[in-house]
């Protein structure tokens, strides 16, 4: 699976993460499971509902999600990361 990184993501990923030691090395771990097997059962990947209905997410720890789409069958481009609260 390829990852691409969205600029409203980089921009999420520098305010939210990047400081935080734990959380990047965290979200790094998570994201090589994710292009191993976006569908491995740690990540608890799921598809969303309503105004978010095209779009996927996935855990990085309890509170923080990614969300992201899948752009044809081997292509995931993450737009978003942050707290349940943040993103939904």
């Amino acid at each position: 699976m390829e990852i691409a990184f969205s600029q409203s993501f980089k921009r999420a990923f520098k305010k939210k993460i990047k400081n935080n030691a734990y959380l990047e090395k965290l979200f790094w771990e998570k994201v090589e499971k994710f292009v191993s097997n976006p569908f491995n059962g740690e990540l608890k990947t799921h598809k969303l509902s309503g105004n978010l209905k095209d779009l996927w997410s996935f855990r990085v720890d309890y509170d923080i999600r990614v969300i992201f789409f899948f752009e044809g069958n081997n292509r995931a481009v993450f737009i978003d990361i942050g707290s349940h609260d943040e993103v939904y």
